[in-house]
């Protein structure tokens, strides 16, 4: 399987697609009047402390105070009798109001951005990433990430990193994925910048006030050459000099290795066009996804939860109903992993597969599903199948989704995603005629509608405007308004 990455740059947004096997897997996007802030690390004020909920409102200097829950913030001491020094909640936790006070400072780094209404996500458990290594300052040891399976390569990994600890030095790392088969030399390496720029940023927070950023995460362009890059992914290409010329300078100096895979995309062909990466953007903007087989996938985005109906559509199969329905669960289950991945779809995922008698099936289809998600960069966890049928996931939500980040609410429908027909606002009208006819003095009335509208008024419609022409006594004109939507109407007196 060939993987690749195309890095689009344009005045005002930069875009990277993942693309494997000539197929796009993933997409991201940063926009420059609203960059991520996920890793970003600022100066806080405590602004408000919520006992009941265990957690705090702090002021990062975001347009919405940011919310930390006492989970989130560094635990406290242990004393000499193995309990915590501070006092401890009902769940267990450190009593939110023995960690922090109102107006107190803090140093916070974002796990989530602003979602929808809400603000952003904090912990005070910071972490700082480079190509090999999570550095921890409140942390301890070494951990090995859980991608990497085989034991002597986690065994080789735990080893390297630990012969560079200082009994003396402070905080813990974790080593990533993409430092499987690293050299101990290029791991030290990184270590030695992780402690350079965590006393960097020490200074800086010292001297910063409250609702300052201490630390901003790199730029998308080169983000995704530190936390997606792998030894998998064959090519970077990159249509803007400028990005190639700083994505160039830090694989030299980070990760050699993928030096020499980043090309500056000169064609004149969009970069974007190469896979029909712009047309798969939009084709993830629509409720509904083709399946090869014609069969077909529908999702719902709500803000609690995402919905997944699979339907067996057009697809007849070739034998039994029960094979059919297997065939196109299986089909579904693959494309399933790669839409939520495109989407970026995260939190609650509920997924309605078509209804299977044989439990074999079931557990080859949630295999299928496992399998597809296991290339996935985000923490997703799959339960067993409900009583309902139904498959119930989650899927780490960090940042807004595609559809959040490209798209707004319907300003006709209001996001509800549907209007009133023509008929009811018919209705609608005769009843407004009604009303302001037995409560105000008029000569004639005036109605203003769609175009839609006004015309069942004067088809379909017409003998029930001409009986609330006798009972009113007065006339009825109608006229049809361009600017308004099919919902819209004003009854005017005249």
């Amino acid at each position: 399987m060939t993987a690749e990455i195309l890095v689009n740059v344009s005045p005002r947004e930069v875009r990277a697609a993942l693309v494997e096997s000539g197929v796009l897997q993933e997409m991201f996007l940063e926009r420059a009047n609203r960059r991520g802030l996920i890793s970003n690390i600022y100066k806080g004020r405590v602004s408000r402390v919520l006992p009941g909920m265990q957690a705090a409102f702090v002021d990062i200097g975001l347009e919405r105070t940011a919310f930390l829950h006492a989970s989130d913030i560094v635990h406290p001491a242990i004393g000499e009798n193995g309990q915590p020094d501070q006092p401890v909640s009902e769940s267990g936790t450190a009593d939110i109001q023995a960690l922090v006070t109102e107006g107190g400072e803090i140093l916070v780094q974002v796990l989530k951005d602003p979602l929808g209404t809400k603000g952003a996500r904090l912990t005070t458990f910071i972490t700082i990433p480079s190509r090999y290594l999570v550095y921890m300052p409140n942390g301890r040891g070494v951990g090995i990430s859980a991608r990497i399976e085989d034991e002597a390569e986690r065994h080789r990994l735990r080893e390297a990193a630990s012969m560079f600890l200082r009994a003396d030095e402070s905080g813990g790392y974790i080593v990533r994925t993409a430092a499987e088969g690293a050299s101990p030399d290029a791991m030290r390496a990184d270590m030695m910048f992780l402690q350079k720029l965590w006393g960097v940023l020490c200074e800086k927070a010292a001297l910063a006030k409250p609702g300052k950023l201490v630390h901003e995460d790199l730029p998308l362009a080169v983000r995704v050459l530190r936390d997606v890059v792998s030894s998998g992914v064959d090519k970077v290409s990159v249509d803007h000099a400028e990005t190639f010329q700083r994505m160039t300078e830090f694989a030299g100096t980070f990760m050699p290795d993928m030096a020499d895979r980043i090309e500056l995309y000169s064609a004149d062909r969009p970069i974007f066009d190469l896979y029909g990466v712009e047309d798969e953007i939009q084709k993830s903007l629509e409720r509904k996804v083709p399946l090869k087989s014609g069969g077909y996938l529908i999702f719902d985005q709500t803000e609690a939860m995402t919905t997944i109906d699979v339907n067996t559509g057009a697809y007849v199969g070739h034998s039994t109903l029960e094979d059919t329905i297997f065939r196109t669960n299986l089909e579904a289950a693959v494309a399933i992993a790669r839409q939520l991945r495109v989407r970026n779809l995260g939190g609650i995922i509920i997924i309605d597969f078509i209804d299977m008698e044989k439990e074999e099936h079931r557990k080859q289809v949630l295999q299928a599903l496992e399998k597809a998600l296991g290339s996935d960069h985000a923490k997703n966890h799959i339960s067993s199948v409900s009583p309902l049928g139904l498959v119930e996931m989650t899927r780490k939500r960090t940042r807004e989704s595609l559809e959040h980040m490209l798209c707004s609410a319907c300003p006709t429908c209001e996001g509800r995603g549907f209007v009133k027909t023509a008929e009811t606002v018919c209705y609608e009208i005769f009843r407004e005629i009604l009303r302001q006819s037995r409560q105000f003095e008029f000569q004639e009335l005036m109605v203003l509608a769609h175009q839609d509208v006004i015309e069942r008024l004067l088809d379909e419609e017409s003998a029930a405007l001409a009986e609330l022409e006798v009972h009113t006594g007065k006339p009825i004109r109608l006229q049809t308004e361009a600017l308004y939507q099919q919902d819209q109407y004003d009854v005017v007196l005249m």
